[in-house]
């Protein structure tokens, strides 16, 4: 946890920082895909992404390249994860289609949910 002197206008008070293996891969496919905007990007000495901030949409994800040496691994390393991120967008179907033109895999088509969101 860290704690800032000054409020971010920037950052909302909860952020998705995953890690992930082929990180600047992971920043591409955000940005065709859902057309991530990236705010910084940090790379290190190895070539590996030490940091960044993209926004998409109107809120904040973090990036960093999986690193075993720090005990940082990425779901293809632990072999899935238990986190899901809702992505909430204007058109849902032409965002799936963007998502796949960029190379996603649909895992569960989009319906109309009971709950009322497609």
């Amino acid at each position: 946890m860290s704690q800032s002197t000054t409020p971010s206008n920037h950052m909302p008070s909860i952020t998705p920082h995953l890690v992930c293996a082929d990180a600047l891969k992971a920043i591409d496919f955000y940005k065709q895909a859902f057309g991530a905007v990236e705010e910084l990007k940090l790379v290190g000495p190895t070539g590996k992404l030490v940091h960044a901030a993209l926004k998409i949409g109107s809120s904040m994800l973090m990036l960093a390249e999986e690193n075993p040496d720090w005990g940082s691994l990425g779901p293809r390393s632990l072999k899935g994860t238990p986190v899901t991120i809702h992505l909430m967008v204007p058109d849902v179907d032409a965002t799936i289609t963007q998502a796949v033109a960029a190379g996603a895999i649909i895992a569960m088509p989009a319906a109309d949910m009971f709950w009322g969101d497609r």
